[in-house]
């Protein structure tokens, strides 16, 4: 039996997990991702420095956490699994943390329940779920069951966030989760900007729009409203490579980012 049996791919609709997997170097992507990926790239070189950093963040946030003691996490937008996964970070750090993944992309949802396993201490579950419905979200028997709302939890929404514009309730969705999470709960974000590098993503905006995803670059303002309330953690909001970064980390420029990241705390 395939992994996809039963999974409507929509193979010649560019996807942006599986373009997001291309320019991290993945294999689990179709030739109209690679197509409309090649476009991006073809505006936008420094992409492919930009989804790594992107994903070096979330490791070293995800460590962080987990080493200050939080054992319960929900990623949203979690995309084509790319190892070292958040759960194999956190679970590296305390094996018995939980995990909740949920997307809306059926192919996500394949290679999630394949590939996306935890320790023996810990659990790792799989959402079927959209962040614009953040009350069925948070609602669904595989979070429920797995991670307990009343202890603090690490809410990841990297990368995702510019998939949501303003019209869609981008501010209200963040609100309505931030609200369900226990004192003591951590926001981890990434998002797109404009603000290092404007002609560049207003064209990669437009190939986004082209293949039938909506994108909303933010300010630095704008992305720091998602964390209105809460406590930003040192170094606070700032290009995702420069967030704590270790000596392993390659050398990027802002450019190459055009990406804010922060981590703040719920008092």
């Amino acid at each position: 039996m395939s992994l996809y049996d039963g999974v409507d791919l929509r193979l010649n609709v560019p996807h942006s997990a599986r373009m997001y997997d291309y320019f991290l170097g993945g294999i689990t992507n179709f030739a109209a991702d690679r197509e409309a990926a090649g476009h991006a790239l073809a505006v936008a070189p420094w992409l492919r420095t930009g989804a790594r950093a992107n994903r070096s963040f979330m490791h070293r946030s995800t460590r962080a956490l987990a080493r200050a003691g939080l054992d319960q996490f929900l990623d949203i937008g979690t995309g084509i699994p790319t190892s070292p996964n958040l759960h194999e970070i956190a679970q590296g750090v305390a094996p018995h943390a939980r995990v909740v993944y949920a997307d809306n992309d059926p192919i996500v949802l394949s290679h999630a329940q394949a590939l996306l396993t935890g320790t023996p201490e810990g659990r790792t579950a799989y959402v079927e779920a959209d962040v614009t419905d953040p009350a069925r979200l948070l609602a669904s028997a595989g979070l429920r069951d797995t991670i307990d709302l009343t202890r603090p939890v690490a809410l990841s929404l990297n990368a995702l966030l510019h998939f949501v514009p303003d019209a869609a309730g981008a501010y209200a969705i963040v609100e309505h989760l931030k609200a369900a999470l226990a004192p003591g709960s951590a926001l981890v974000m990434t998002h797109v900007t404009a603000d290092f590098a404007p002609e560049d993503i207003t064209r990669l905006i437009r190939i986004y729009e082209s293949a039938g995803t909506a994108v909303q670059a933010r300010t630095r303002s704008e992305f720091t409203r998602f964390f209105d309330g809460w406590t930003l953690i040192t170094p606070g909001v700032l290009p995702t490579p420069r967030w704590r970064p270790t000596p392993t980390d390659p050398p990027t420029a802002d450019p190459e980012a055009s990406a804010y990241a922060a981590v703040a705390l719920k008092p």
